[in-house]
């Protein structure tokens, strides 16, 4: 299994989200996929090197349509935005608009990034996240394995007292891999907002030793776990609220920085 196929990346539309490592994943997906535009709907770090070519369009379909016509000169992987906001990053697109890009000629995957961490490890979303459109196929959380043992505060954790609510950890106290596995499988973590017809795959990034592969290994055991809980009782007529439902069917461990990122893929029973 390579980690296009770990991903499940390899449908029209992936969307990333969670924190730890969501751009590294979508430009090593982008330099693994044909035909794959980059994007977001949110705003998102300038990017112009880790792509063959970004365009800053208010009309990317009219620009997909042209290059499909033969009239347009796209590179891929393709970056595209509708703005640069200033001086280090971009502007993303309203989801409907992503929309519109998956379904245009020429174009075989979207990558998008689809809410903001400011570079933290772990994330609860807030009201407004995630930014999903609605053709998602699948959605991939990601959460860092550096946030285990470091206090759940804001220099680690963005929205912390998000995170709080969702594992009962109090701000200040020290994150623990089952905390990092709540905020994976609950609705008002990774799985916020993911349609029921869409792939969910947790990953969990910076698996870079062993140390960390061990820890990483809890928090997926964990997840799985917990989902398989949720949806035994599901099955029973209980409401977890959980979220999860048994619909993790694996959790992919990752180190972006590596020259082969795909580290171990736990799956269900």
């Amino acid at each position: 299994m390579d980690l296009v196929e770990a991903l499940g990346a390899d449908a029209a539309l992936t969307c990333v989200v969670g924190a730890g490592g969501k751009k590294s994943t979508l430009y090593e997906l982008a330099g693994r996929l044909e035909r794959a535009v980059v994007t977001a709907t949110v705003r998102i770090p300038i990017f112009d090197r880790q792509v063959a070519d970004v365009r800053v369009t208010e009309e990317p379909v009219a620009l997909l349509e042209r290059g499909a016509s033969g009239d347009g000169d796209l590179e891929w992987p393709l970056g595209l935005v509708p703005a640069r906001e200033r001086e280090d990053r971009y502007l993303g697109y309203e989801p409907a608009t992503v929309d519109r890009i998956a379904a245009a000629p020429g174009v075989d995957h979207v990558l998008v990034k689809a809410d903001g961490a400011r570079t933290r490890l772990l994330k609860a979303p807030n009201e407004r996240e995630p930014q999903l459109p609605d053709s998602v196929g699948t959605v991939l959380a990601i959460a860092s394995v550096d946030a285990v043992g470091q206090p759940l505060e804001e220099s680690v954790v963005h929205r912390p007292e998000r995170v709080s609510a969702v594992t009962g950890r109090a701000i200040g106290e020290t994150v623990r891999p089952a905390d990092v596995a709540a905020v994976l499988t609950s609705p008002d973590g990774g799985l916020k907002g993911v349609p029921e017809r869409a792939m969910y795959v947790p990953v969990i990034n910076m698996v870079d030793d062993a140390d960390d592969r061990a820890i990483a290994e809890e928090i997926a055991r964990r997840v799985l776990e917990r989902s398989a809980d949720a949806g035994a009782d599901t099955d029973a007529g209980a409401d977890t609220g959980t979220g999860a439902d048994g619909r993790v069917s694996r959790v992919v461990l990752t180190s972006m920085i590596a020259e082969e990122p795909l580290v171990e893929v736990l799956e269900s029973p």
